[in-house]
């Protein structure tokens, strides 16, 4: 089945482009599309955020490319698509996106759920929170 499904995966300097995932995964075959955006939020344990740094590993594309392969075998999946944003985010910029198409909704939903807590363990991204104080702390460092 995994010749079949459309994989889309890589890390990205540039805003990510959502209509383009979401178009890459159109397919007849699904009853269900499921997509995860992951967003800058203005706060972090009590602190406000102001803004947020990605640091990638050089790797860290082809990692991206490897860790969505792993969910191609999945039952019912037709396309995946996700990608994850380096470089400095705003409130509200989108850092991580993931869309699943299946035939079902438990197969789509479980599959963008398990690919994302997946990239965020293996994924060589690091994270500089910027606080509204003036201050900031590195996070996800190995």
């Amino acid at each position: 089945m995994s010749t079949e499904v459309v994989l889309r995966a890589g890390v990205v300097e540039t805003d990510i482009d959502t209509a383009a995932l979401r178009a890459a995964v159109h397919d007849s075959r699904a009853g269900a599309v499921v997509e995860f955006s992951g967003q800058v939020r203005d706060h972090d344990h009590g602190a406000s955020v102001a803004a947020i740094e990605y640091v990638g590993h050089p790797s860290a594309d082809a990692v991206m490319r490897e860790v969505v392969a792993e969910f191609a075998e999945r039952e019912g999946v037709h396309a995946i698509a996700a990608e994850h944003r380096v470089g400095h985010l705003g409130i509200g910029g989108i850092a991580l996106f993931v869309v699943v198409a299946a035939s079902h909704r438990f197969e789509a939903f479980s599959c963008a759920m398990d690919l994302v807590d997946r990239v965020k363990q293996t994924l060589p991204i690091w994270k500089k929170q910027y606080f509204t104080d003036g201050t900031y702390e590195w996070s996800q460092c190995p």
